[in-house]
């Protein structure tokens, strides 16, 4: 994964959900917990491997990030929202791949 597509994903959580209040002694907003949870039901594999990953590869994108059971745990508080966005994503690829075999197809026609 990269920083481009990191940046992407959490512009497309961002837009619905960051209106929603941080709360005064959180680290990350929502739309960032949410954008991490993403990231590791994409990337998939343990836990910690997600986050040796992510603090060795993109701690820059995420400076506040806290440590690895306290991120977990708040990957569950904002669960809903995370399955919303994958529900989303599968949606989107779908449909991509629909389009795909239309096009396939009518090219075999042609």
């Amino acid at each position: 994964m990269t920083v481009e597509f990191i940046t992407a994903l959490f512009s497309e959580v961002d837009e619905p959900i960051g209106a929603i209040p941080k709360h005064p002694e959180a680290h990350l907003w929502p739309s960032d917990v949410v954008t991490l949870g993403l990231l590791h039901a994409l990337k998939g594999g343990g836990n910690r491997p997600f986050s040796r990953w992510l603090t060795r590869d993109y701690r820059a994108l995420f400076p506040c990030l806290p440590e690895r059971t306290r991120l977990f745990r708040l990957f569950k508080t904002h669960h809903d929202w995370t399955q919303a966005f994958l529900l989303r994503i599968d949606i989107l690829y779908l449909e991509r791949i629909y389009r795909q075999k239309v096009m396939r197809f009518s090219q075999l026609i042609s």
